[in-house]
């Protein structure tokens, strides 16, 4: 049953799809106005009610330390500081994108007040991306919670028992594409790795406050391409404008100030994204003004990379070194040496490096879209690279997660499958009609077709990319395995006309999203429910 207040129903008629990832701005706040209670009157006939029992249960055998950590966070209008003489009015936590860190121990509870002070009637939530937690923490309104209205709070309050890199952001929306966002970090009292620091890498594609806002791309991207030439290009067609361009192409008499033309990535099997970026940051800052980390030559460092973009992938290397994977979304990898990482949308690796002396790039290659992001790292005298820097590094080695193989400690035992279900994703530019099984998802409806499990079931999801477009599919509540013996992970890339088979095991009841984390094709409608049967 959506979590939704009776006076909504004509306002959710505006849009449909607001469940995802972000914020839907004044006029389809509405959509989701809700009180600022998770509870209600319980989960759909014949499916486990997100505050059911059954939930309750499976938290109370979480592993905790006992001990409460407590934030408040407060979702608000700001004007940001991009770098560079760059500002941005957006939306954010506390004044700052990314939002500041939140960091835990495994087996500590979250107590986290969100505030909303969003303008107008602007309706937010937020999403604990990657945790397996309690269903009714999950933030996904109307169907785990009701969102949190404006000027009303809401408290989180979850035991986080599995160690990894994480972040948060609504799930309202495309207010991901905004400045709310922020990691969460889950430290293990047991860490097997030695190294000396750490440093939190958020990788963010940014046009908020700059060309215009997210609702506004999203209006221009759901018209569709409609029958325009695009000159032999598979839907696309011209070339990305600088950040000083005015932006827009007239094709046809449509505007397209913010759809993104041209973009073409061999890794990503063709058309790499639908959105212009005037930038790209890392940790909040553009490349000509970056984000420096300061140590000494010879110190082993983690870097915990997380990609909080909503439709960029990042070719992500450091100039003149080595990176060693050790994990993927938050879990142990056989660890593997590369040159880059190819990183999709909600993915998370963490890498170890051993700093050389001198200046060196950063560098988050918006991949196919011919622009970066960087930061640098500083041990010694040097100079600053030139902010389009290209380390020879972004051309060596690419890992991905196809090449990994999970930790023997996290591996899946082998099992007989359960349930197998065929996840077809579908749609294309033309009509902008994304959506999974040709079903576009309503969330006046969030639980009409759930893809349905039973608890203890080994489970099999065949994702089927029949698109011309990539697509990092995200799972809440759950990390999955590629194939037999591939990395646990809960967001992974499909390639265009490619087929990814993952297994998870049904352990924590509820009623879970499945999406694209492209934030504009889940907003489009490429998205499931998947639903423990009661």
């Amino acid at each position: 049953m959506a979590y939704r207040d009776k006076d909504t129903t004509s306002v959710n008629s505006i849009n449909r799809r607001s469940v995802l990832l972000a914020g839907l701005g004044a006029a389809g706040a509405g959509a989701l106005a809700a009180c600022n209670s998770a509870s209600g009157s319980g989960g759909a006939p014949g499916l486990v009610s997100p505050s059911g029992s059954a939930v309750t249960r499976v938290e109370k055998k979480r592993p905790s330390t006992g001990k409460v950590v407590k934030r408040s966070l407060t979702a608000t209008p700001v004007r940001l500081d991009l770098g560079g003489g760059i500002m941005a009015r957006t939306w954010a936590f506390d004044g700052r994108a990314p939002g500041k860190e939140i960091r835990l121990t495994a087996g500590d509870t979250l107590a986290a007040e969100l505030t909303n002070q969003l303008p107008g009637r602007t309706t937010t939530s937020i999403h604990w991306h990657g945790l397996a937690l309690r269903n009714d923490m999950d933030g996904v309104p109307p169907a785990t919670q009701r969102a949190v209205r404006a000027g009303a709070a809401f408290t989180y309050r979850f035991i986080a028992d599995a160690p990894g890199t994480y972040f948060f952001h609504p799930h309202v929306g495309v207010q991901l594409d905004r400045g709310l966002h922020a990691p969460l970090i889950v430290e293990d009292p047991k860490e097997p790795l030695s190294y000396d620091d750490e440093w939190v890498v958020v990788l963010d594609d940014w046009l908020d406050g700059v060309t215009g806002t997210p609702d506004e791309a999203f209006a221009e991207l759901k018209q569709g391409m409609g029958g325009m030439d695009h000159g032999g290009m598979s839907g696309m067609g011209g070339s990305s404008p600088s950040p000083e361009s005015s932006g827009g192409h007239d094709m046809g008499g449509m505007d397209t100030s913010f759809m993104l033309m041209g973009a073409d990535s061999e890794l990503l099997g063709g058309d790499a994204g639908d959105v212009k970026y005037p930038y790209h940051l890392v940790n909040g800052r553009v490349p000509r003004d970056p984000a420096v980390y300061t140590g000494k030559p010879g110190k082993r460092v983690r870097l915990r990379i997380i990609n909080a973009g909503s439709d960029t992938a990042y070719r992500v290397a450091l100039g003149g070194h080595k990176l060693t994977v050790t994990h993927t979304d938050g879990y142990p990898v056989e660890h593997r040496r590369t040159d880059a990482l190819l990183i999709g949308m909600g993915e998370r690796y963490d890498v170890l490096v051993t700093l050389d002396d001198g200046v060196f790039p950063l560098v988050a290659l918006a991949e196919g879209k011919k622009a970066s992001g960087m930061a640098l790292i500083r041990t010694g005298p040097g100079g600053k690279p030139s902010p389009t820097v290209r380390p020879k590094e972004l051309d060596g080695m690419i890992m991905s997660a196809s090449r990994l193989r999970a930790a023997d400690e996290v591996r899946l035992s082998a099992k007989r499958v359960d349930r197998v279900h065929r996840i077809e994703l579908t749609g294309g530019m033309d009509k902008y009609n994304w959506a999974i099984n040709g079903r576009k998802f309503d969330m006046n409806d969030p639980d009409a077709s759930p893809l349905r499990v039973e608890e203890g079931q080994r489970v099999r999801l065949d994702f089927v990319n029949t698109t011309d477009m990539w697509h990092p599919m995200h799972l809440h509540g759950h990390t999955y395995q590629l194939g037999s013996a591939g990395p646990r992970k809960d967001t992974t890339i499909v390639l265009p006309k490619k087929k990814v088979s993952v297994v998870f095991d049904a352990d924590n009841p509820g009623q879970w999203m499945l999406h694209c984390h492209n934030a504009y094709h889940g907003e489009a409608g490429m998205m499931a429910l998947v639903a423990y049967a009661s």
